[in-house]
């Protein structure tokens, strides 16, 4: 009987656990718990840049190694453009010669491939490869130093200034929270291949040479967790102890960064627990896709006559788990008098969500437009007075 009555009560515990769902804390009290140990935080959806929780992210502080997400996003820029590509051979400089912290020891006059170079800034954090990157594609490191600071101005950082590729310690060399975290955004939203990279744990360089060298992951958390595959962690004495760590999980990515942690254990933990709570209490939910057709039109000026006006970014929101969706409207502004013969904004696609304005959107032509011939344009208004008469007919 006794045995029963346990059983009984075991089965009534679980029901009752089931029955009311996972237990949460009050809307603030978590997130006040999620960094005590970091000076500056911040929690973003990238495709959006939604913060979600932030502490202190508009400190200037000085960021280390975080340095480093810019420098890849400039070598991605340069890889864009065909300036360089990842069998493209680079040589080390002088510059190398005694460089400090975390490097792969190039010698001065030493040949390697973008590919590997980019690994070696990507999983093993070398500051010798960085400043290799920052000479071949700015001629200088000062050079590349300003490329760095326009381009962070260019995609919104507004509290950054860079002096070196790598973060080693500078004076006028800092940065924020905020600032770090749309850098990453910008990196992983158009370069996702980088994560190919800092997902890795661990790789080598210099293969089958007597000069083979280990790389292994200054991010901890993409062996030890699932999904966590970026982006960059930094260290110096001034710097502290720093993380942008990014998570993909359940079709949502998140990225969390923590400046100025007292030890590796605490950055990893409280960047950790960022994007834990991010991926139990949210959702992101997906409005509009790039290349969604908005406007059709037919114009036998140009070729082809049909084309689609589309466009250039998905549309995304964060929203609360449990919360509805609040009331969403669009609005669409074309310039017809000014359609271009590529690919080109044409446009912009304003959402809306609950009366305020979520994303302005580019909308560009999908087909590649030529003006059409003469000849081209009578066959097409000939075909259309073949069609009007057979109707009639």
């Amino acid at each position: 009987m006794r045995k029963l009555i346990r059983i009984l009560l075991g089965v009534l515990v679980i029901v009752f656990v089931f029955s009311i769902g996972p237990v949460r804390a009050e809307e603030g009290e978590q997130e006040q718990e999620l960094t005590r140990d970091a000076r500056s935080a911040i929690l973003i959806e990238p495709t959006t840049l939604e913060v979600i929780y932030e502490k202190n992210a508009d400190e200037k502080l000085a960021p280390a190694s975080l340095t480093k997400i810019m420098t890849m996003i400039l070598v991605y820029d340069a890889l864009a453009k065909g300036l360089i590509s990842k069998d493209t051979v680079l040589t080390a400089s002088e510059s190398v010669r005694g460089l400090e912290g975390t490097k792969i020891y190039l010698e001065v006059g030493e040949k390697m491939k973008v590919e590997d170079l980019l690994k070696s800034v990507a999983i093993g954090s070398a500051n010798d490869a960085a400043i290799v990157f920052a000479e071949a594609l700015g001629g200088s490191v000062p050079n590349f130093a300003k490329m760095m600071n326009k381009k962070a101005q260019q995609i919104g950082c507004k509290n950054t200034s860079f002096k070196n590729p790598n973060g080693l310690p500078e004076e006028g060399h800092y940065t924020t929270a905020r600032d770090v975290a749309i850098m990453a955004a910008y990196l992983v939203n158009n370069y996702p291949d980088v994560l190919n990279y800092t997902k890795i744990y661990e790789d080598y360089v210099r293969e089958n040479t007597e000069k083979r060298f280990w790389l292994v992951n200054t991010n901890k958390l993409v062996k030890f967790i699932e999904g966590v595959d970026g982006l960059k962690t930094g260290w110096t004495p001034e710097a502290g102890h720093c993380l942008c760590a990014t998570m993909k999980k359940n079709g949502m990515r998140f990225i969390a960064v923590v400046m100025n942690c007292s030890n590796n254990e605490k950055r990893n933990s409280e960047a950790l627990q960022l994007l834990n709570y991010a991926t139990a209490n949210y959702n992101v939910v997906p409005l509009f896709k790039k290349n969604e057709v908005i406007k059709t039109y037919e114009d036998v000026s140009f070729y082809p006559k049909y084309y689609h006006i589309v466009l250039t970014e998905d549309v995304n929101i964060v929203n609360k788990k449990g919360e509805p969706l609040k009331e969403i409207t669009t609005e669409v502004e074309i310039d017809y008098d000014n359609l271009s013969y590529d690919n080109k904004k044409v446009g912009t696609f304003k959402v809306y969500y609950d009366g305020k304005l979520l994303k302005e959107v580019n909308l560009a032509v999908k087909e590649e437009l030529k003006r059409a011939s003469y000849f081209n344009i009578l066959c097409e208004v000939l075909k259309e007075i073949f069609l009007v008469s057979s109707i009639q007919v």
